[in-house]
């Protein structure tokens, strides 16, 4: 299937959409400028894509302020918001194999990955568009002849920043409640990973939402994304990103509601008891899924000392075998970095984990062919104090951290500015419990790892942010609480 599919469309597919959206039409930038998006398997220009500047930002701000201030989406019965969500899902699955190899060629994910976060941006519609009929205030008794009760109004016109990483899927996590709620949108993409987002902004416009509702404008960040932050007439800023862009934002944005999902540097905690296969699966997978380039990435893995050893030699085989090179070929799990700039800033870290006395037993290599391509690399033997355990290497990179008990290693992964997702592996429910009750973290999976859904919230504690996304949590983002009072007509106070 997924040969057949390579054949039909990697090579021949070319992007259709790359103009801004604003306020229901498809522009060029009122400058003319655009700039190149790169395929990251060959380093080779996919195409040319409008570029917005602060101008292009400001009128896509206009068209979506008009739009929720005059238009009638934030005033929809929540029915009719209902059914244009389930249409924009039923849309993106129509065009499911489009978005996933636009996915693939942007970003360089391997195919299946693109395909499995197409259907969990079809997901997140679905269960947003369950919400619709269920967003409600309440009815508060208060002392004296009073009526009093609160309505859940949409926050108002909404900015979205999303990342490279995961273009199509955060940028679902985003419109889709914002929508529910009654508001209106601009979605800036990451300038790596525009594509996607582009085609989405059409095919949803295509199901006939008012125009002004949603806009998309692909350009720099210190550019564009740094208009909606600074935009007066903008409400609510969405960021999923670096920590240091979330604290830009904080000090830039003014007084308006901000959400951000930031950085990690997440502990993957493998106890004495554990299976050892399933172990060094999990923890495989998590330091390795989207060649490391995650935020939720177990980028510190702390094995017990009594498996150590039989630990590492198994991790150390995992990642000889894994195989890596173009994302559209059958059985490739791991794809190129995103960028030469990346790629790097990677090869750094492990020069640094190497320089300070970590045992590098794999990998540690770029690839000697086109596109950004690094190994799987493992270190041993890696201590708290190195690079390489403190800071966000966003690549292909396994640190093996060795401990001893369950005290020191919950105090150990907590010792970090960051508290996105914290994981554990044991055959022990009450160890399970206290280290899921111990570890600083948004999420915590035992025996697992990436297995939520449009249920479950997401988001960090400490540097990694603030605010939650997906489950019914997420909607207060989108929402405003009014309280009314009402004096009953005929009666006095006492």
């Amino acid at each position: 299937m997924i040969s057949v599919f390579k054949k039909a469309f990697s090579h021949s597919i070319k992007p259709t959409q790359t103009k801004l959206l604003i306020n229901g039409k498809l522009v060029n930038s009122l400058s003319g400028k655009t700039f190149e998006t790169i395929n990251p398997s060959t380093g080779q220009v996919i195409c040319s894509v409008q570029e917005a500047g602060v101008e292009d930002t400001h009128l896509a701000i206009a068209a979506a302020r008009k739009a929720f201030d005059e238009g009638p989406w934030r005033k929809e019965s929540a029915s009719t918001r209902c059914k244009v969500l389930l249409a924009i899902a039923d849309k993106i699955e129509k065009h499911k194999d489009e978005l996933a190899t636009l996915e693939t060629l942007d970003n360089g994910k391997p195919l299946f990955f693109s395909h499995f976060d197409v259907q969990f941006a079809i997901d997140a519609f679905r269960y947003y568009a369950g919400w619709t009929d269920k967003i409600h205030g309440q009815t508060i008794p208060i002392s004296g002849p009073y009526l009093c009760y609160t309505r859940e109004e949409p926050v108002g016109v909404c900015g979205q920043i999303v990342p490279w990483n995961f273009p199509l899927l955060m940028a679902a996590f985003k419109i889709a409640p914002a929508l529910a709620c009654g508001n209106t949108t601009i979605l800036k993409p990451a300038e790596l990973t525009p594509l996607t987002a582009l085609r989405l902004g059409e095919l949803i416009h295509e199901v006939g939402i008012p125009d002004g509702v949603l806009n998309v404008v692909s350009g720099y960040g210190d550019v564009a994304g740094d208009a909606l932050v600074r935009s007066r007439d903008v409400d609510k800023i969405a960021f999923t990103g670096s920590t240091n862009v979330g604290k830009q934002i904080l000090m830039n944005g003014g007084i308006k509601r901000v959400t951000l999902e930031l950085g990690g540097k997440n502990p993957h905690i493998v106890m004495q008891d554990a299976d050892l296969d399933l172990a060094v699966g999990l923890t495989h997978f998590s330091a390795f899924l989207n060649s490391g380039q995650v935020c939720m990435a177990g980028s510190r893995t702390f094995v017990h000392e009594a498996i150590y050893d039989a630990f590492v030699e198994k991790a150390v085989a995992a990642a000889k075998a894994k195989k890596t090179g173009d994302p559209f070929e059958q059985g490739v799990e791991n794809g190129p970095q995103i960028s030469q700039k990346q790629t790097d800033k990677i090869m750094g870290y492990i020069e640094s984990g190497v320089k300070e006395g970590a045992r590098l037993l794999t990998g540690g290599k770029r690839m000697d062919r086109p596109g950004y391509f690094i190994e799987p690399t493992v270190f041993a033997d890696v201590t708290d104090d190195m690079l390489i355990a403190k800071e966000e290497i966003f690549g292909p990179v396994m640190n093996i951290i060795k401990f001893k008990t369950i005290d020191e290693v919950i105090r150990r992964a907590n010792a970090t500015q960051y508290g996105l997702v914290s994981g554990v592996v044991t055959k022990d429910l009450d160890t399970a419990i206290k280290v899921s009750n111990g570890v600083q973290a948004g999420l915590v999976f035992v025996n697992t790892w990436m297995a939520q859904n449009s249920a479950t919230p997401f988001g960090g504690y400490k540097n990694s942010g603030f605010g939650r996304e997906l489950g019914e949590i997420s909607l207060k983002n989108y929402l405003e609480t009014k309280t009314v009072i009402i004096k009953r007509p005929g009666l006095s106070l006492p």
